[in-house]
C-alpha cells in the first residue's frame, strides 16, 4: 500500500517548473544569438586575407553573449520555483 501512494504523488511532478524552463529558453536564445554572432568573416578564395574575422562583433561580444547564455542556464536550473515570494 505505501508503494502504491508513492508513485500517485510522484507520478504528475516535473523537477523544474514553468519559471524554470523559461529561463532555459531565454539562456538558449543568447547562446544560439551568440553563436550567430561569431559566424561569418570568412572568405571566398583561400590566397586572400579578410581582416574582417577578427572585428569587435565576432572577439568580444559573440563570446560574451554565448558566456551570458550559460550563466543563464546555471541560474535557470539552479532556480527554486516553490520559493515562496512572500517571507
Amino acid at each position: 500500500m505505501g508503494e502504491q501512494k508513492r508513485k500517485e504523488t510522484s507520478k504528475n511532478e516535473f523537477i523544474f517548473g514553468k519559471k524554470n524552463y523559461k529561463f532555459m529558453l531565454i539562456g538558449l536564445g543568447f547562446i544560439a544569438l551568440g553563436f550567430i554572432l561569431m559566424s561569418g568573416g570568412g572568405s571566398d578564395d583561400p590566397n586572400v586575407f579578410d581582416p574582417s574575422i577578427f572585428s569587435w562583433r565576432r572577439i568580444r561580444l559573440a563570446p560574451a553573449v554565448v558566456l551570458i547564455g550559460f550563466g543563464i542556464q546555471v541560474y535557470a536550473i539552479l532556480l527554486n520555483p516553490n520559493k515562496d515570494s512572500k517571507s
